[in-house]
């Protein structure tokens, strides 16, 4: 069995304003999804045992708090993603469902808590995420070192794909992170520069895509992945120059997804993109030369990412190969 799983110990979380720095936004009507983007409610019976392992052992995942379409899909295989350092974010991006306020202290223990069930559920690959804790000094870098450190001591087969935040003003915090050794480094771009002042208005275009070329210049063994959402009123020629950044960074992997509203205060889907424009987007980037491509309505960053990393493993081996 291989699952992927998320701690998040809430506490008395429930009771609060989610996102308190959008309640006097206007309302964005959700759109009608299309055919493509609707899924089936979840029915499988290991859906449901894999609903109740979570609770039992007091687990949260961000499928349940960015509201995931592939939920069904990926707890009925027992997959989902782990999330550490609290489910309270300090930045208030205007796609994000995850909680934004004033984090609580961390929980020096996490770090054995999550190794102990990455080796009970006996994992062949682990996803682990965050919030931004721009709170931190650090904003949380040693935190995922241990985390790391922690799941390697107790279960070295496991590999590791880590999804960070942008360390934005943290010095030397992704040096900490890198010389942890994850397997994949992602850190999604989300979205093209011209959007970012009001879908991402607290992080910096530039400084995420140099901390991806900085990682492969720290660790060039470490695999690194970026991330985009689709539908927030992006042009082509602008995903394409995207891409090209993203290359000219070295990274290995991109995914492209359909972006969904979460709420009437979030940002509004500027349009549903079709299957076709995904798979051409997808071809883009294969010319382009990534290892490696996930392009759908349905693609999410930790979707499938078991599988993923098999073949970018391969492909990396392949491209080597006939380098020689």
């Amino acid at each position: 069995m291989s699952t992927r799983v998320l701690i998040d110990h809430r506490k008395g979380g429930a009771s609060k304003t989610r996102h308190p720095e959008k309640a006097h936004r206007p309302d964005n009507p959700i759109a009608r999804k299309p055919e493509w983007i609707r899924v089936k409610a979840p029915s499988h019976p290991v859906y449901h045992e894999t609903r109740k392992l979570m609770r039992d052992n007091r687990l949260v995942t961000v499928c349940e708090e960015a509201a995931c379409p592939n939920i069904g899909e990926c707890w009925s295989q027992r997959h989902a993603t782990m999330m550490i350092m609290g489910e309270i974010c300090t930045r208030a991006c205007s796609f994000c469902n995850v909680t934004t306020g004033l984090p609580n202290a961390l929980d020096v223990d996490e770090p054995e808590r999550v190794a102990e069930a990455v080796a009970k559920l006996g994992l062949r690959h682990v996803v682990i995420t965050s919030v931004d804790r721009d709170d931190l000094v650090d904003g949380g870098a040693r935190h995922f070192a241990r985390v790391i450190q922690a799941i390697r001591a107790i279960s070295p087969e496991t590999t590791i794909e880590i999804l960070t935040p942008d360390f934005l003003r943290k010095n030397n915090a992704l040096e900490v992170v890198v010389e942890a050794k994850p397997d994949v480094f992602n850190h999604n771009l989300e979205t093209v520069p011209r959007l970012y002042p009001t879908i991402r208005p607290g992080a910096r275009y530039y400084q995420s895509l140099r901390l991806l070329d900085r990682v492969k210049q720290l660790d060039p063994s470490i695999f690194t992945k970026s991330g985009l959402m689709l539908g927030l009123g992006e042009e082509k020629m602008e995903l394409a120059q995207v891409m090209d950044d993203l290359r000219i960074a070295d990274v290995d992997f991109i995914t492209m997804g359909q972006y969904l509203q979460p709420t009437v205060k979030h940002a509004a889907v500027a349009r549903f993109v079709t299957p076709a424009e995904f798979e051409e987007y997808g071809t883009m980037a294969r010319v382009k030369g990534f290892l490696q491509v996930s392009s759908s309505p349905l693609t999410r960053s930790s979707y499938h990412a078991d599988a993923d990393f098999a073949e970018l493993r391969a492909s990396r081996a392949a491209r080597l190969k006939g380098t020689v």
